[in-house]
């Protein structure tokens, strides 16, 4: 038996966290959700298996939690997809060292299939 993936997803929008936290938990994974993307750099040892990240939070840059985490031997390798409602940034996601990109509003399939191919690569 293979263990359960665990996702943390941070986005400042409620609605979202549940939504997309619901239909993950439906997946098969196990989600964790923040309304405050700092708390992710202070996450203790238990990282997740893959980072779902809003970019525009209050009091917090998506891209700019993505660099700490790629530059830190910890937490390089944990694949990170940044999502935003602002289409014109995906390249500055990428820059910042994203795995993938997913711009608001988007379909669960295609969030569905981006989870399952950056933790196919992980392993």
């Amino acid at each position: 038996m293979t263990k359960t993936k665990r996702i943390m997803i941070a986005d400042d929008d409620p609605g979202i966290l549940d939504a997309v936290g619901l239909i993950l938990e439906f997946e098969g994974y196990e989600v964790h959700s923040t309304l405050n993307g700092s708390a992710i750099l202070s996450m203790a040892s238990e990282f997740p298996d893959l980072l779902l990240l809003d970019i525009w939070m209050s009091g917090a840059d998506g891209r700019d939690i993505c660099k700490k985490l790629k530059q830190d031997p910890a937490t390089c390798n944990i694949p990170v997809v940044l999502i935003s409602a602002s289409k014109d940034i995906e390249r500055s996601a990428l820059d910042a060292g994203a795995d993938d990109f997913l711009e608001k509003p988007f379909e669960m399939d295609v969030l569905l299939q981006k989870i399952e191919n950056q933790l196919k690569k992980t392993g």
